[in-house]
């Protein structure tokens, strides 16, 4: 099996509070970090935010972060951009 293929399967493994754990311990970091910050706001895509994430040991995918839109945590809202051409409701 891939490494691709062990990730995916332990991310479905994951519990949902682990998760939202894990983005809002990120959202801290971003809040702290204005390089960071400034990265995740020219991030075009929820899964170009996700590999922010993923790169400082986040475990976290675009679509959970989608699926956490509306709420925040420490200081930071996230926020789901609908671009044209996107299928409504796909993500959540």
């Amino acid at each position: 099996m891939s490494a691709y293929g062990v990730r995916r399967r332990l991310g479905r493994d994951r519990e949902p509070g682990v998760t939202f754990e894990q983005l809002r311990h990120f959202l801290s970091r971003v809040q702290r970090d204005p390089t960071l910050k400034r990265q995740v706001e020219e991030a075009m895509t929820a899964d170009e935010v996700a590999r922010l994430a993923q790169q400082l040991g986040f475990s976290v995918s675009g679509s959970e972060i989608l699926r956490f839109s509306g709420q925040s945590a420490s200081g930071v809202r996230v926020r789901r951009i609908d671009h044209p051409g996107e299928y409504p409701g796909r993500y959540y």
